[in-house]
């Protein structure tokens, strides 16, 4: 396989040879007239043919059942000659025959009583390959497979391209064991550009529970590999990525690489230590963005990605700056179609190498810890693409997927559906979650597309799902899978979080699971999105007869832990930018989505908004183009962006804004129901009500003059910040005659016994808050 001899530490030992006056003599002397293990013609024609399933038994160094010792077999073809040698200090060596043609070399070795370490030495016809045999070990190629099953982390500790340095007989040797599970091939071979992306050369051993393990000596991280594959009928599948690969070559290759996932010096430990506190009391600003569109480079005329660590250098700093407190990337596993944004992976153990490779991401996320940003990573179990490198038919059989096409396949995105009730497929899709959190330090998973996990009839016609036992659409297979993903991630990493892109009324999604619920930590909440952006999309002389549709969500907001996202899927496909949504002129346009924006942040709820709306992106997002950061050359873009800076610094500074987004006492409608002035109002208290936060929003164009609002206490209030503000291109609206400030009067008002009057200004929103508090 490898050009390069593994370095060896010998130590002295008894030799494995008997005692002669010659021991080298012995092993050499000629190799033409030794006795050989009769060969079975099949043998020859399953090595040539790649269908070899047992080469432990076959080819190496093994017992001689017709004579004493043992016998040397290799297989390498177009050699012209091969000879060995021990590695150790026995100083045994010799020249093997060719007994055929075609590659097969063997030599007796009758006095040899115990297995010892050796390399080959590979003569062609205008090169030479020494090697250490990877047919001789059987036991570090079998290594970790009896115990896979005890935790879901094992598949990714076990399974792909393991680095490892083992010690036999006082020989150190370094390589990669690989193990693939395919339980109904017929035979697996290992392929690499050091075989010559050969599948004759490199079979691999089949193990009692369907995986196919070898170990190869001298390979190292950076080796590029794929499985070659034959069905149960012996018919030849098209060149396999490694399930559980840890980095991949992009098109045209779609080769897995070898990684060392140890060689990254972490230095995040005192972020890691921070974050184990309740994340339902903590500010969560989310800015979500897909790497390769948020920025651009401008290279010889062409455009391309930055980097993993070109990202480090400029969105990081650009976090801090707008005051996020989390960054969620759209799915980064590795994934072969750009246009599919990461959701059709292949990849789920593979951080996608468009950005760079694997120690380069991490060094992104440190990056970011080490400058206070939490890291989401949206991961994706619900589906996969049929691209013939990846999981479909893997084996020749529906080994991942669901094989009813009615359950296996989703007439939505032209992809197949993971078999959920599969033991191998739910120890696998849990690693694949667990791996972002160990050796990628994510602090959160974002899980795509839940609804239509849990149900048969998700996007279906009668006609086209399957019940399940008791006649129901639920699937209980996937059901049981999220409540483990999440007991799983809960268990073994106290400081992360799990959040749910769900948007059926599905009951406890975000409870746990001791309580009836899947375990999640959050969940979306789809219907907060689509009422409150269908308002905003009405003219404003039409939203009085819209105004629940601002309010419902606190009907049912108490049921799940919410995250209000305004996420990429409302800004494509014809939906329109955040901007172009929003009716009126140029002005009002620009006011109402600033009105919304103040809306949303202070509404219970953590807050995610998708990458262009802080600038407000005019035209909808490309996942081929860069945002327009030209956009910040005007004013109308510039005060966007101060508006949703000064939001999250806000909302970061305030207890009240985010505390008790779930506990009902932190929230009290002021007046919900001003339908007529399309005006709502609502209070924000902390858990120790020892700080409050009035939030008021008129959605017309028409200034509310000598507004009455309803507040708590006497005393004096204060604006504390305004979309209508001139800084954010509004209007600057005279809102009272002392710069803000409104003295509250003994005027009872919507069953509270003193109210402000203020004038509230056309499409915005205004927070105010009591001085002194």
């Amino acid at each position: 396989m490898t050009k390069k001899t593994t370095s060896k530490k010998v130590s002295p030992k008894k030799s494995p040879v008997k005692a002669t006056s010659d021991k080298k003599a012995v092993a050499a002397k000629e190799p033409a007239t030794i006795k050989t293990m009769p060969l079975k013609h099949e043998l020859l024609g399953s090595l040539k043919e790649a269908r070899l399933a047992n080469p432990f038994e076959q080819l190496g160094l093994i017992k001689n059942p017709i004579s004493d010792g043992f016998l040397l077999r290799a297989w390498l073809p177009d050699a012209t000659s091969v000879s060995f040698s021990a590695l150790d200090d026995s100083g045994i060596s010799g020249e093997l025959l060719k007994v055929y043609e075609d590659g097969l070399f063997e030599i007796n070795l009758p006095q040899v009583t115990d297995k010892f370490v050796y390399q080959l030495d590979a003569q062609y016809k205008s090169d030479s390959h020494q090697f250490i045999d990877p047919y001789q070990f059987h036991e570090i190629a079998f290594d970790g497979l009896s115990t896979l099953h005890e935790a879901p982390q094992n598949v990714y500790h076990t399974l792909g391209a393991q680095l490892k340095t083992v010690t036999v007989d006082g020989v150190e040797v370094s390589g990669v064991r690989f193990i693939v599970y395919a339980p109904n091939a017929s035979s697996v071979s290992l392929i690499s550009a050091e075989n010559h992306w050969d599948g004759q050369r490199n079979p691999m051993q089949r193990s009692w529970c369907g995986h196919w393990v070898l170990f190869i000596p001298g390979l190292a991280a950076g080796c590029a590999y794929k499985f070659e594959l034959k069905d149960g009928l012996g018919n030849r599948l098209p060149h396999k990525a490694d399930p559980v690969g840890f980095q991949a070559e992009l098109y045209p290759s779609h080769s897995s690489i070898v990684v060392d996932h140890d060689a990254y010096q972490w230095n995040d430990d005192a972020w890691r230590a921070s974050q184990l506190g309740d994340k339902r009391y903590a500010a969560m600003s989310i800015y979500e963005v897909h790497l390769g569109s948020w920025k651009r480079k401008n290279e010889n005329g062409h455009e391309r990605m930055l980097t993993y660590r070109e990202l480090a250098s400029d969105l990081l700093p650009y976090l801090v700056e707008m005051g996020y407190t989390h960054l969620e990337v759209l799915p980064i596993s590795e994934f072969p179609f750009d246009g599919s944004w990461g959701y059709q992976p292949v990849g789920l153990f593979a951080a996608t190498s468009r950005f760079g490779d694997a120690d380069d991401l991490k060094y992104f996320i440190d990056q970011c810890h080490q400058a206070g940003i939490g890291v989401i990573v949206d991961w994706v179990p619900a589906h996969f693409p049929s691209d013939p490198h990846g999981l479909a038919r893997f084996d020749g059989t529906p080994l991942y997927e669901y094989e009813d096409p009615r359950r296996g396949w989703h007439p939505d995105w032209n992809s197949y559906i993971y078999d959920f009730g599969r033991d191998n497929v739910r120890q696998f899709l849990v690693a694949s979650a667990l791996i972002w959190l160990d050796k990628f330090h994510v602090d959160g998973l974002r899980v795509d597309a839940v609804a239509s996990m849990l149900y048969w009839d998700y996007s279906r016609e009668e006609g086209e799902w399957v019940p399940n036992v008791d006649g129901g659409n639920h699937n209980y297979e996937a059901i049981s899978l999220l409540k483990w993903f999440n007991e799983e991630v809960y268990k073994q990493y106290p400081h992360a979080m799990t959040i749910a892109e769900e948007s059926t009324a599905f009951s406890g999604v975000s409870k746990p699971t001791f309580d009836g619920g899947l375990g999640f930590g959050f969940k979306w909440n789809m219907g907060w999105m689509h009422d409150t952006l269908s308002y905003m999309q009405q003219d404003p002389m039409y939203r009085k007869y819209h105004h629940h549709e601002m309010t419902f969500a606190m009907v049912y907001h108490y049921n799940e832990h919410f995250v209000l996202p305004i996420s990429h899927d409302e800004v494509v496909h014809g939906k329109k930018s955040m901007l172009e949504k929003m009716p009126g002129d140029e002005w009002q346009g620009a006011a109402n989505l600033r009105a919304y924006m103040g809306y949303m942040y202070g509404h219970p709820g953590k807050k995610l908004n998708f990458m262009g709306g802080e600038i407000a992106q005019a035209r909808e997002w490309n996942h081929n183009q860069s945002l327009d950061w030209d956009l910040l050359s005007y004013d109308k873009h510039k005060g966007q962006k101060q508006l949703i800076c000064d939001l999250n610094h806000f909302y970061k500074s305030h207890s009240a804004m985010y505390e008790s987004d779930y506990e009902p006492q932190g929230f009290a409608w002021l007046d919900h129901s001003d339908g007529e002035n399309s005006v709502v109002s609502f209070i924000r208290y902390n858990i120790a009500k020892t700080e409050h936060v009035i939030c008021v929003s008129n959605f017309t164009p028409v200034p509310r003059e000598r507004y009455r609002l309803p507040v708590d206490e006497a005393g004096q209030y204060e604006v504390v910040l305004n979309t209508d503000s001139e800084y954010y291109w509004g209007s600057n609206y005279q809102m009272g005659d002392q710069m803000g400030v409104f003295n509250s009067e003994d005027y009872p008002w919507q069953g509270k016994d003193h109210s402000i009057v203020l004038n509230l200004p056309p499409l915005s929103t205004v927070y105010l808050k009591k001085k002194g508090s």
